[in-house]
């Protein structure tokens, strides 16, 4: 017993270190050679999917020590663009002096910190986004939570709830499935159940609008669906009427998409949710913000505008040459090329020059 039990010891820790080893060469970028390799690899065996999905939970957990900054921002946060050193400034969100094999060792010893920590506090865990910004979170159980620029979320788990509130923009949501333990996501004055599903809920200034893009959830009140958590402060005496009331759950299925508009006056009639089902490529359409990402870590200028180039009609030139070997790290909208460069116009470091029809020329000032 004590050898199979050694054994199966060895090979898991085997896999979360290829598993590590393998999510910080991602990070760094993929030939497609490498991309079919790591395919492979996490198709051969389930425990191998499972130690990168855990790994990237690690992964989000140093996103966030280093990307930490205050929650409320009006604007893109100027820190994006990060100087390696103090004598110069350098449009650059990164993790200093990393190497494959070091950010592999890092993620190994996080993700035995990650994986066994505790469900969220009373206060909740809180993951916000700037105006062009874009997040991946993997969540204690397992759910992923995907935010679009300007979304806000916080998330408390409890042993019977799994709780999420959407603040602001908009989030989609790949739900593990529990059914011991529904997932609640409220949105305003609405909530989403769901056990094992996926879905978007986008909240508006006038409507909250729900999107089911696998499985199937319930859309209502709150207290209809599951009891707020303990911490949910109680409405104040004298509280006005919800602007995004539903009197009874509605059940939505794959591709249907619901929306609840807000009163058109305190005392109104509730309006019923507008429940419509999308074509496929109406769905693909809602969920664009979505699309394939640029991943990188001290990657030079030149080598991140070639990547833009290849996927994009608006062309970016390095005008200036000393600017070709500038590292840049980040997630970046593939076919966001604006975003990007106002991410590097930002600092104050890089010039946008827009004078010719189809590229942009970067240089100094």
């Amino acid at each position: 017993m004590k050898r199979r039990s050694a054994a199966a010891s060895s090979e898991a820790a085997a896999i979360e270190a290829t598993a590590a080893a393998w999510v910080a060469q991602r990070d760094g970028g993929f030939s497609p050679e490498e991309a079919q390799a790591f395919a492979a690899w996490c198709a051969a065996d389930p425990r191998h999917a499972a130690a990168v999905a855990r790994l990237e939970g690690a992964w989000q957990a140093l996103q966030q020590l280093r990307d930490f900054r205050p929650a409320a921002q009006r604007h893109p946060d100027r820190d994006l663009l990060r100087p390696p050193a103090p004598a110069r400034r350098a449009p650059v969100l990164r993790l200093r002096h990393v190497v494959p094999l070091a950010l592999a060792a890092s993620l190994t010893v996080l993700a035995f910190w990650w994986t066994g920590r505790p469900d969220a506090s009373a206060a909740g865990e809180h993951y916000a986004t700037t105006v062009d910004g874009y997040q991946r979170v993997t969540l204690a159980d397992g759910s992923v939570v995907e935010l679009n620029g300007s979304s806000e979320v916080v998330v408390q788990f409890t042993a019977a709830t799994r709780h999420v509130e959407l603040r602001r923009g908009e989030a989609h949501f790949t739900v593990a499935r529990n059914p011991a333990r529904p997932f609640l996501v409220q949105a305003g004055d609405i909530a989403v159940r769901a056990v094992g599903t996926a879905f978007n809920v986008r909240l508006g200034r006038e409507d909250i609008e729900v999107l089911v893009t696998e499985g199937k959830v319930d859309v209502a009140p709150p207290a209809l669906l599951a009891p707020a958590p303990a911490s949910s402060p109680s409405p104040a005496p004298g509280a006005s009427t919800p602007r995004y009331p539903v009197l009874t759950p509605t059940r939505l299925t794959a591709n249907e998409r619901a929306v609840v508009h807000a009163l058109a006056a305190p005392h109104a009639a509730p309006p019923a949710p507008v429940v419509e089902r999308l074509a496929p490529e109406r769905v693909r359409a809602a969920l664009a913000w979505q699309g394939p990402r640029l991943v990188f870590v001290d990657t030079p200028l030149a080598e991140v505008v070639t990547q833009f180039n290849r996927r994009n009609q608006l062309q970016l030139v390095v005008a200036d040459p000393a600017l070709a070997t500038l590292p840049v790290g980040g997630s970046f909208r593939a076919e966001n090329v604006e975003a990007f460069v106002r991410l590097l116009e930002s600092d104050g470091d890089i010039v946008a020059d827009r004078s010719a029809p189809g590229r942009i020329l970067l240089r100094r000032p």
